[in-house]
């Protein structure tokens, strides 16, 4: 029961942490920065993926 308090009390701060971040619009430009090349790195990777596939069928 402790420990769900302590877990608890950890998600709480870091919520209330995360709440004044999104205020900060330095912070905000960063985080769409982040999640921008996370998604481009995935659909690169996808690619990739797809083309090395198309090749082992015999398309381009």
């Amino acid at each position: 029961m402790k420990v769900v308090q302590e877990e608890d009390r950890l998600l709480s701060s870091r919520i209330a942490l995360l709440r004044k971040k999104i205020h900060n619009e330095a912070y905000l430009g960063e985080a769409i920065q982040r999640i921008a090349l996370v998604l481009s790195n995935e659909l690169l990777e996808a690619r990739r993926g797809e083309k090395y596939y198309e090749q082992r069928k015999g398309g381009k």
